[in-house]
């Protein structure tokens, strides 16, 4: 019996000697791995600053396309270009074998959203141009510097493991990852790390705060006539979207309170004098569930019918993107929270904080400045809370998936306008992706080292997310990337463009090549 004991004695010894060299491995490498990214501070502000001159909306994203490809393909990722139908998207990778760690973050800007950065009142670059009015120039570099820190570790220790960075395209649209996951893409991927801009630093499991949606564009076809002179000889495809839409305001009175619904006439004719033959409008219908989703999507179908029969016209639809409600990992969550404890908010200076204060006073909202304390681990929500969607939804039911959110913008500024791209390409942009690169490769090398998260990962996806939901995508099997939104946009803004690319041989930074002082406040 003594000896039993004393062998057991023996091993549990051993156990907590190895488990204390694993984790004193852990940190060592983590360390490593932060020096790493602050070693390459200037080609991640080298990354956002040139994708902020860009400037391109969804599906049109091919310079930023053939910018992070070259650099990627420079430091020996495998690139394909032109996957799952979208012209403008990728997928590179590096490694080989278990685990396999997918990390993304969108690209697109946003219409008339033109800015010059560190200037707080409106200047556009371009009057009426595109701009980065969400700040998603800033995500690749946060990806980037993540995975190229962990590279020379990986390589020196022989760690196994395989790394793919993808680009969420046209997300403004909620019209790319959806052809992802269709096309298999996430096949074999034992997690998925997401990471978005914002204002604060942190993460959150289980169903997020948010909606999910279908992007569909109806079209009504009549017959043209001469509006005054043969008007009754006209079937005005244009009376049926209007009408449409009529009927669909008044229908919203009797749909749930946390529904979300709007639209854009896409299409409203050529001339005042020719009853319009085609007409085209766009919605987005956002819910809570995906059963409710489905059923006011019907129910707007249903309008668009009544429309059509009103008007003697005919209506087609077709699906351009969706996204499900987006659920997210608790084990992975965690483990990225303690990194976010570790890795804490960046140092912001004077500047950073006079600045901050002037674009929120410009946006008429209280003048906190940039916070200073990373933000609590959250779960669900008690009470569903309604607002925008994200297509890494349709990932999150997929794969284990987490967002991490990172502090490379100003808060309060509304959200999808000029005033969220005037932070996107100064100091602001460059510390908060530095912190978020840092949470980002630390949580992979908690996935590299730690067999027992990616385990506890599987576990919490298989019996707790997935019980009693099945994923099957709003996109059908035949739908096809509208690839041809923006083309028109975008070419006409593509020489003006093109003169202010950012040049990163001549200058340190975008600003310096503008001749922007930081920051550059409203004269009292």
């Amino acid at each position: 019996m003594r000896i039993i004991i004393a062998i057991s004695l023996m091993f549990l010894s051993l156990n907590i000697s190895s488990s204390a060299q694993d984790n004193d491995r852990i940190a060592a490498l983590k360390a490593e791995v932060s020096k790493n990214i602050d070693d390459n501070k200037k080609m991640s502000q080298e990354i956002i600053d040139s994708l902020f001159s860009f400037s391109e909306l969804g599906f049109q994203e091919y310079e930023t396309q053939n910018y992070v490809s070259n650099l990627l393909e420079k430091n020996n990722f495998k690139v394909e270009k032109g996957i799952a139908g979208l012209p403008s998207a990728w997928w590179a990778t590096w490694g080989s074998g278990h685990p396999v760690i997918a990390i993304g973050t969108d690209v697109d800007g946003i219409p008339k959203a033109s800015q010059k950065p560190g200037v707080a009142y409106k200047d556009p670059l371009i009057e009426g141009g595109p701009g980065h009015g969400e700040g998603h120039n800033s995500g690749m570099a946060v990806l980037i510097t993540a995975a190229l820190a962990l590279q020379d570790v990986m390589e020196r220790d022989k760690i196994s493991g395989t790394i793919i960075i993808w680009p969420g395209i046209a997300e403004e649209l909620l019209a790319g990852k959806a052809f992802f996951t269709r096309e298999g893409r996430f096949d074999g991927v034992d997690a998925v790390l997401f990471t978005h801009v914002g204002s604060g630093l942190g993460v959150s499991w289980g169903k997020a705060n948010g909606t999910g949606l279908i992007s569909v564009e109806y079209t009504f076809k009549g017959e043209a006539a001469h509006g005054a002179g043969a008007p009754w000889k006209g079937k005005s495809a244009l009376d049926g979207v209007e009408l449409m839409n009529a009927g669909w305001n008044f229908r919203r009175e009797h749909l749930h309170p946390l529904q979300r619904s709007h639209y854009i006439i896409s299409d409203g004719g050529d001339q005042p004098n020719v009853v319009p033959q085609t007409a085209s409008v766009w919605y987005y219908i956002r819910e809570m569930n995906t059963e409710n989703i489905l059923e006011n999507y019907e129910k707007l179908n249903q309008v668009a019918a009544g429309a059509a029969l009103m008007t003697d016209t005919t209506v087609t639809h077709r699906v351009i993107g969706g996204a499900w409600p987006r659920h997210y990992n608790k084990p992975i969550a965690e483990a990225m929270y303690e990194n976010i404890k570790a890795v804490g908010m960046p140092e912001w200076d004077e500047k950073d904080q006079i600045f901050a204060k002037a674009v929120q006073k410009l946006a008429d909202n209280e003048q906190t400045g940039l916070s200073t304390e990373v933000r609590e681990l959250r779960g669900p929500s008690e009470h569903p809370i309604s607002g925008g969607s994200d297509d890494i939804g349709d990932i999150s039911w997929l794969v284990p998936t987490i967002n991490l959110n990172y502090p490379s913008n100003i808060g309060s500024l509304g959200g999808h306008n000029w005033r969220e791209t005037i932070a996107m390409a100064t100091p602001v942009a460059h510390k908060g992706a530095n912190v978020g690169a840092k949470v980002m490769a630390l949580t992979m090398v908690d996935l590299l080292m730690n067999p027992d998260l990616i385990t506890n990962a599987n576990k919490y996806f298989n019996e707790v997310q997935l019980i009693d939901t099945t994923y099957v995508p709003f996109l059908s099997a035949t739908e096809k990337p509208a690839i041809e939104k923006n083309v028109e946009t975008m070419a006409r803004f593509k020489t003006q463009l093109k003169e202010l690319y950012y040049d990163a041989s001549k200058y340190d930074t975008y600003m310096e090549q503008l001749g922007i002082t930081y920051p550059t406040l409203p004269k009292e």
